[in-house]
């Protein structure tokens, strides 16, 4: 019976050793900081193989572009059991070779921040990394820590010692904590690489929504912003995102925001999304100019706790840090995302409809007029990292609008009784943060869930070239698109004025974007408008003068002003201006407004689609 149970403690213990190995220990020692460096030390698995890679991230999602993170260590060593330096080779800026490494122990290297880093290709700073001893430490943890080749599924014990008097903000897991020292843990390096951590002076709030426990952390460097502030800007938000998703997937959420009280190196600010974090660079200004930001960006970010965390292809959900493969579905990722922000926002009464039109009127416009409207979204999405790269910023433009057709599409196929709200849901129940969709599968599993003419719409709107025919999407539920358009008009000349405080008159402040018919009259800086066609002109009555104007006069007309000009010696002498009136072409933008009569069956499709 004894040596029974001794077998059975050697086993376990056994076990136990076996066990210890499998999971990288990473500490960092933000304690020591040398040359605006910190150093990193990882204890590794076991390796089975004579040769191998430590790799760091060339890219992460979420970014969509080439950062090459590997550029921000140096002075790499790899070390055995025994403590002998192993023999190394840097491949690429990402990639080390380490000989020897069936008897790898752990590795070391020191780690430069990338927020003041003037290397070439800045890093948007959302997810960079910041090195300000004693004052601030942003950890974007696939900026300090890497992986070896194939063992990246491995989980994470991470070890931070910081400066006391620091907190440690982030929707990991920590499972151990002192006045100087954290322990998080991670499933696997896609997990660590998905949970930023930021280090300062405490300055938090919690509150609860739908049963998830949400954070704010802020770091404003002259105490700016307070975490009470952004709670009350987003709160309501939150909200009406929980009464859209219905039940909020995590139980956990952490609003991470640094403020730059200078301009960042990148020349961007914005935020980049978590699983169950957004990580927030904005600048440090006023609060309430801010707090639209907020609102807005937070709306967005929070939402990618539905995609990709519960909906993602096998791109994102195995995803390459060194050599990536793009899904085709960035309209999924961001454009639904965008658009679900927007519309939780109008649905529940954090945004008016007039509002709302307006954000619609935008993006069209952005859309039709910055970018290629014409270029199939799978497209752009697939090449994003090259050739589209410069048609990116139109995921949260078209891709937003793409949505918003297809929820209507869905509503008006099923009579207001299903729209992407639903399509999403039944999504995320379908494949959940554990299964991935096969890229070339998605459309056939969205038409199958709802109806055959949706793969029709995928097919001409997103795969294809065809432009979104948003005078004949909105008309369906009672809103009135007008596209973009030119028209001539006879013009004034295109001035800018000033008023003199002394009598109100208008003086000619600049001739900047003066038109030809401003240079055939013969206008000067500093001129006085006296008379404009027979009339004096001063600031109670130019608005009604000047858009009289057109009403009097056709192509052709003798045109006559009277201007207050200084002469050499400064004195104001009247001079007679002239000149035949011309059209100019004037554009007009596009505009999202209600109809004027729309019928029952509109109104009734548009109640279903926003509520209103």
């Amino acid at each position: 019976m004894n040596i029974r149970i001794s077998f059975l403690v050697a086993l376990l213990c056994i076990s136990t050793s076996l066990m210890a190995q499998e999971k990288y220990t990473i500490s960092i020692d933000l304690k020591t900081v040398v040359d605006d460096k910190v150093k990193v030390i990882c204890k590794v698995p076991k390796v089975e193989v004579e040769e191998i890679e430590f790799r760091m991230p060339k890219i992460v999602p979420g970014t969509y572009s080439i950062y090459d993170f590997g550029r921000f260590f140096t002075d790499f060593k790899a070390v055995d059991t025994e403590g002998n330096e192993l023999e190394t080779q840097r491949l690429t800026d990402n990639r080390i070779l380490i000989k020897g490494s069936k008897a790898l122990a752990s590795v070391s290297y020191w780690i430069d921040d990338t927020f003041d880093s003037y290397k070439s290709n800045f890093v948007f700073e959302p997810a960079g990394t910041n090195i300000e001893e004693g004052k601030n430490f942003v950890i974007n943890t696939f900026g300090f820590a890497g992986y070896l080749q194939g063992m990246k599924d491995i989980a994470y014990e991470l070890h931070i010692d910081y400066p006391m008097g620091m907190y440690g903000a982030s929707a990991l897991d920590k499972v151990s904590k002192s006045d100087s020292s954290d322990v998080f843990l991670a499933a696997n390096y896609f997990d660590l690489a998905d949970g930023p951590i930021m280090y300062s002076s405490p300055d938090t709030t919690t509150f609860e929504i739908g049963g998830a426990e949400i954070l704010i952390a802020v770091y404003s460097p002259n105490k700016v912003l307070d975490p009470v502030f952004v709670k009350e800007q987003v709160e309501p938000t939150l909200k009406a995102q929980h009464e859209y998703l219905g039940q909020l997937p995590v139980n956990k959420y952490a609003f991470i925001i640094y403020l730059f009280d200078t301009s960042p190196l990148s020349g961007k600010l914005g935020a980049l999304e978590h699983s169950y974090s957004s990580f927030y660079c904005l600048p440090e200004i006023d609060p309430f100019r801010l707090a639209q930001v907020i609102r807005d960006v937070a709306a967005h970010e929070f939402f990618h706790i539905l995609t990709p965390l519960n909906v993602h292809s096998e791109e994102i959900g195995d995803f390459d840090f060194i050599n990536p493969k793009m899904s085709k579905h960035l309209w999924l990722y961001e454009g639904m995302t965008e658009y679900a922000a927007g519309l939780a926002q109008v649905k529940y009464g954090e945004m008016s409809l007039a509002e709302y039109l307006n954000v619609l009127e935008g993006k069209i416009a952005q859309s039709t007029s910055r970018f290629d409207d014409q270029l199939p979204f799978t497209e752009l999405s697939l090449h994003c990292l090259g050739e589209t790269k410069d048609e990116y910023g139109n995921v949260y433009q078209k891709g937003a609008l793409i949505g918003m057709a297809l929820d209507i599409r869905l509503r008006e196929l099923s009579e207001g009784k299903y729209g992407v709200q639903d399509m999403m849901r039944d999504l995320a129940k379908k494949y959940g943060k554990t299964q991935s969709f096969k890229d070339e599968e998605l459309f056939d599993v969205i038409t199958e869930m709802t109806y055959p003419e949706i793969r029709e719409f995928f097919s001409t709107y997103v795969e294809g070239t065809t432009s979104i025919p948003y005078e004949e999407v909105l008309e369906k539920v009672g809103v009135a698109f007008e596209r973009a358009r030119t028209e001539k008009e006879l013009s004034l000349g295109h001035l800018s004025f000033s008023v003199n405080q002394s009598d109100n008159r208008l003086i000619i402040q600049s001739i900047d974007q003066m038109n030809i018919f401003g240079k055939e009259m013969g206008y000067e800086v500093g001129d006085i408008i006296y008379k404009f066609d027979g009339v004096e002109i001063d600031i109670e009555n130019y608005e009604e003068e000047f858009l009289a104007f057109t009403d009097r006069h056709q192509v052709g007309d003798k045109i006559q002003a009277i201007v207050l000009r200084s002469d050499e010696k400064g004195k104001l002498k009247k001079v007679k201006l002239k000149a035949e009136a011309i059209e100019i072409d004037r554009k007009i933008e596009s505009s999202v407004m209600l109809s004027d009569n729309p019928s029952e069956a509109q109104l009734k499709l548009r109640k279903a689609w926003i509520n209103k």
